[in-house]
């Protein structure tokens, strides 16, 4: 394999296969708030918060961790501001005190938090200002939930990051309106799940001109390297020395985190249910791992997850299915290594085109990229994995997102159906063909369509999926 080729897929490993404490929106937002308190070098007694639609849709419905239960956008900012740790990222929260979980609800009572739809165009977006005594400061993420582009303390910038525009929110700032604007006409309380003080208030985009500066994927490697030949190859052959440490973590936490989820009772406890409906078969419980996770995640569990692509229900689905599978055909730890190899690149590769957030729901590609390492279990390699991921893409494209959530759980288990039903139609001879549906011939112009309808066919699906759901709720 290329020299090229191979570093860059070690590095796209390296780069999304991190530890995450909680809903990686919400944490977001955290890391945006704890960055910002310490900018300031003060405890803020006001807050400013502009986030994108679809911050807003993954971030409302989902317990915050360390946070007495919290949920929403203000206990994001709260969690960040009172007990984070900015050094340590998408793991902002992990070392909340239980001296201070009282302390975040405390905040939340008393200070001003108001919150904003941000107009910059921008698919994920989040802008914090914070006051403090006549001084100011300011964080801005975009892109994806660690790119901090800009930094400011009393409107002087401290960091600035120049970076382009791959993919434009849904709702076009042009297209705002105050009619129209998602939040506007929504309660506080509906978004933030606590009252954030007597002065919040939900006003009309007042932030944020329009820019064109949002790109999706601000990392070093080159994501358009990655194929599914290539995959399939660099799994074969890697050293797996550079990623051990890596795949292995995504195994431990990973798995601790779905045990969790199948001992306890958290939210619709999908997880529990399909084992206790449909028995301990390898492919049940395979679904039943990986919606236990999110079960347990999206419910305020307190253990870290291993993401894909940004996301840890994306994460969970990817590799809890493949370590079931490994565990019952008795693989060996490199067999294992080298399936999660491919689960991971797979998912990437699908979601490089979809896009980090988006109406098409993520863990769809994610049970593609489940169902290809399984087949890598099994001894298929190009061909095998080819037509189980076109199978896949068939059964179960078009689930949208309409957040992050309880019923995220069931979702994954679906699509870690759609995955293992690909596999095993190939096995038995069938498969699905150009023509179907949005199936083309060859599985990378099938990957392309996919993309393709996530970031451009379901733009008006994105934005009225947004409108229902806050609609809904006020």
């Amino acid at each position: 394999m290329e020299r090229e080729l191979y570093d860059s897929y070690i590095e796209i490993l390296k780069e999304e296969l991190l530890p995450a404490m909680g809903c990686t929106e919400p944490i977001a937002v955290a890391l945006a708030a704890a960055t910002a308190r310490d900018t300031l070098g003060a405890l803020p007694d006001k807050i400013t918060l502009s986030v994108s639609g679809n911050i807003v849709k993954n971030v409302k419905s989902v317990v915050v961790p360390h946070t007495g239960g919290l949920k929403g956008l203000a206990a994001s900012v709260a969690a960040g501001i009172i007990a984070g740790n900015a050094e340590k990222k998408l793991e902002v929260i992990a070392d909340v005190t239980p001296e201070q979980i009282p302390l975040i609800a405390k905040y939340l009572e008393k200070t001003p938090c108001t919150v904003t739809e941000s107009n910059s165009g921008c698919i994920f977006d989040i802008e914090i200002r914070v006051f403090s005594d006549g001084h100011s400061a300011a964080t801005r993420i975009a892109g994806h939930h660690t790119n901090i582009v800009r930094i400011e303390k009393d409107g002087v910038a401290l960091l600035s990051v120049d970076y382009q525009d791959t993919q434009k929110e849904t709702a076009a700032a042009s297209e705002n309106s105050t009619s129209d604007n998602h939040l506007g006409n929504i309660s506080n309380s509906i978004l933030s799940a606590s009252s954030c003080g007597d002065n919040t208030a939900l006003t009309d985009t007042e932030t944020n001109p329009p820019s064109s500066n949002c790109r999706q994927f601000a990392n070093k490697a080159d994501r358009s390297l990655l194929s599914i030949e290539n995959i399939v190859r660099f799994a074969d052959e890697v050293d797996l020395s550079l990623i051990h440490d890596t795949i292995a973590r995504q195994i431990a936490y990973n798995t601790a985190i779905a045990e969790e989820g199948l001992k306890n009772a958290y939210g619709a406890q999908i997880g529990r249910i399909l084992l206790a409906s449909y028995g301990d078969g390898v492919q049940n419980r395979a679904k039943a791992m990986a919606a236990a996770g999110s079960d347990a995640r999206m419910n305020g569990c307190e253990l870290p997850v291993v993401i894909n692509s940004g996301s840890g229900n994306q994460g969970m689905t990817t590799s809890l299915p493949v370590i079931v599978y490994a565990k019952e055909l008795g693989a060996t730890d490199e067999l294992l290594y080298r399936a999660l190899v491919v689960a991971n690149l797979v998912t990437i590769h699908l979601k490089t085109g979809i896009g980090r957030l988006s109406a098409y729901c993520g863990a769809t590609s994610a049970g593609c990229g489940a169902g290809a390492g399984i087949t890598y279990l099994y001894g298929g390699r190009y061909r095998e994995i080819s037509h189980t991921i076109v199978n896949a893409i068939a059964i179960n494209s078009g689930v949208i997102c309409d957040g992050a959530k309880a019923s995220c759980a069931a979702k994954i288990a679906s699509s870690v159906e759609a995955g293992l039903l690909g596999m095993h139609m190939f096995l038995h001879g069938s498969q699905f063909k150009d023509g179907d549906g949005i199936v083309t011939k060859g599985v990378e112009n099938t990957i392309r369509n996919v993309g393709e309808l996530a970031r451009e066919g379901m733009k008006e699906t994105d934005r009225e999926i947004i409108h229902l759901m806050l609609q809904k709720m006020s």
